[in-house]
């Protein structure tokens, strides 16, 4: 499976996505991010340990506490593969856009080649 898949796996879980919110601004501890949620430290933890495991939160050893952060790994990861449908959707507007010209340039003949005969 790969990060992109382990990430939006990760991020069906609420609790997830407010974990992963909370450390946008920067790294932080259990008892920080668990600070005013309806979930206890332990389940916090357990929700770190599934976000690390697709990337998107790394952890460091600062002194007798561990700090968690986001890991640019796994939102690179992420934004790749959500870029992909962008550039599906751009290729198929190209493909869409280049047919409408063919057909304009097809009628513009006809109607010259109709108002020469007419003449």
């Amino acid at each position: 499976m790969t990060y992109a898949y382990q990430a939006l796996n990760a991020l069906g879980d609420l609790t997830r996505r407010l974990v992963l919110m909370r450390l946008r601004t920067g790294a932080r501890s259990v008892g920080e991010i668990a600070e005013g949620m309806d979930v206890s430290r332990p389940a916090v933890s357990q929700h770190l340990r599934v976000l690390k495991n697709a990337h998107l939160v790394s952890d460091r050893a600062e002194g007798n506490r561990r700090l968690y952060e986001v890991d640019p790994r796994g939102i690179k990861a992420l934004r790749s593969w959500l870029d992909g449908f962008w550039n599906e959707a751009l290729f198929a507007f190209e493909e869409a856009a280049e047919r409408e010209a063919v057909k304009e340039m097809k009628t513009a003949k006809t109607k010259n080649k109709r108002t020469r005969n007419e003449g």
